[in-house]
This record gives C-alpha cells, structure tokens and sequence, in this order.
C-alpha cells in the first residue's frame, strides 16, 4: 500500500486511491445521481430540506410540513434525537425522542412529503428507519465510524455533514465508510466551520461556500449546503442560500418554523413560511441561471 507522506488537510492522489476510492471521482465526468422518495438528487434538480430544528410537537411540524411542502420543499427536516454542545436542557428545550418520530410520521402522511432526520445511537436505527427516508449523520458524530457503518448497512440513504473542524479529506473519509458498507446513496452537507473571525458575535461558524466545488473535483456524491446552520443568523440565510445555488450545491437544507423568535432551538436563525416561500421563488430564478430548477413545475 503506498503511504500518505504528509497527511494533512489537503487530498493526495495516494488518498484518492488508497484511502477513499470509493468516494473519488474515476473522471472528470463522474457524478452519482439516485432517486430517494421518487426526488432525484444529483442531476439538475435541487431538492430542498426544510423544517424546524427540532420537532417540538405534533401540531407544530404537521403544519411546517403541509406549509413547505407547499411551497415546493421535497423534504422534511426535524430533530427528535437533538445533540446539543453542553448536557444542560431547559423546560422549553426537552428532546421529544420517540414521540417526535411519531410525529415525524404523521407529517410525513399528512403533507406527502420525504423525512430527513438524525440518528446518534445504533439503538434507535430501527426506530428512524421506519419514518425517514434520509438518515442525517450530524457534524458531531461525522467521526463516530461504527454509527456511520451502521447506519449505511441499513441501505437508507445517509446524509453526512461536515464538522466545524473536519478538513475535506476527513469527510471524504466519513463517506467512505458508508461506502464500503455498500451503501451508494450518499449525500455530503456543508453546514459551516470554525475560523477565528465570523463577522458577527452570535455566529459560531463561516459557510465554506468554496468547499462545494473543491468537493465536486474530488467526489462524485452530490454535495448539499445548510445556510441555517452555517450563518446562526436570520437575515443572512437568504444571501448564503442563494450563494449556494450559484456555487454548484446539489440540495438545499433550511431552518423553517412557523414562528423563528420562538422556536425552542437556536432562535436567531430560522425563517418563517412566507420568507421561506419567497426565498424559494429566488433560488428557483438563481437554478435557472445554472441550468437547474428547484421547484418541479
């Protein structure tokens, strides 16, 4: 096996071939595209994930569904397993577990819509599988091996995205892993990184917009971008969504909550249905430009 010299944040030919040949482009014309839910990722649609950070209740992500389905969302995101940085909850903030997988399942019904949503522990794949049509590797667990390769033997499509700290040749690593498990339908999301300067106080992280095409030179998996979590601030999701759309993203995921100031998990950066509605008539004229679409008509 030929070794990798200076491993580092940059991707080697030996890398290519030795550590994630799965995942590496075979030409400069490979791209993988799949159907998941009868949405085709990875060709000149653009799906569009939205929904709140974490199910709160029932009503709350019905009505998020039938509303962003509407507005042309393929998918419906929602967290009923939250990780969150510190283990500290409060009476507004309670993971709903079972229950927000519960009622995942009836939104899904409800508005007919697809079902992304995270899985952190092995023992609850069952549990997710029978609601989700995407399994959501968070950044947290983007180097937790043994659930990734769990998860991929389930053969349900696994969104990974990247953690604040992973260089792009950790997460090439992390889609290896579901790789080798034979599992194809992979999808990369950008949801920001961790620099020393983020422009505003509250911001945690920097959209690294320019991660998607140095991604698309390496990886023929489609590459998705989450605005929401990258910029932790409502006015700048709809630059930085639309950003992401002209740089090549494949998919779309949004924070959405019926009312933002209030929602139970990071306040400050989700939009409402009617900013949502108007932000997807925008993407759809950006996609145009491109020669992509992300609402079916």
């Amino acid at each position: 096996m030929i070794q990798n010299k200076a491993p580092g944040k940059d991707v080697s030919i030996e890398d290519l071939k030795e550590k994630f040949p799965l995942a590496a482009k075979k030409n400069v014309d490979h791209y993988s595209s799949f159907n998941i839910a009868g949405v085709s990722f990875g060709k000149e649609f653009i799906p569009v994930m939205a929904g709140p950070n974490m199910v709160e209740n029932e009503d709350l992500i019905v009505k998020t569904a039938i509303n962003v389905k509407k507005s042309g969302a393929e998918f419906l995101r929602g967290g009923a397993f939250k990780p969150l940085s510190f283990p500290y909850r409060s009476e507004k903030y309670n993971e709903t577990r079972e229950n927000g997988i519960k009622w995942l399942g009836i939104a899904k019904k409800e508005a007919n819509i697809g079902i992304i949503t995270e899985v952190m522990e092995e023992k609850y794949l069952d549990l997710v599988c029978d609601v989700a049509d995407i399994i959501q590797i968070g950044s947290r667990n983007m180097q937790n091996y043994p659930l990734i390769s769990e998860a991929a033997k389930t053969q349900k499509p696994l969104m990974i995205k990247r953690h604040y700290g992973a260089s792009l040749r950790d997460w090439l690593g992390a889609a290896e892993y579901a790789l080798y498990e034979g599992n194809s339908k992979i999808i990369l999301c950008e949801r920001g990184v961790s620099v020393p300067h983020t422009h505003r106080d509250s911001s945690r992280f920097l959209l690294d917009l320019q991660v998607v095409p140095a991604a698309k030179e390496l990886t023929h998996l489609p590459i998705a971008v989450d605005p929401s979590h990258a910029t932790f601030w409502r006015p700048w999701v709809e630059s930085m969504t639309l950003a992401s759309i002209a740089a090549g993203a494949d998919s779309i995921m949004l924070e959405v909550h019926p009312d933002p100031s209030n929602a139970a998990v990071d306040p400050l950066q989700p939009i409402d249905f009617k900013d949502f509605s108007k932000l997807m008539g925008k993407m759809q004229k950006i996609a145009t430009v491109i020669d992509k679409k992300v609402i079916h008509v």
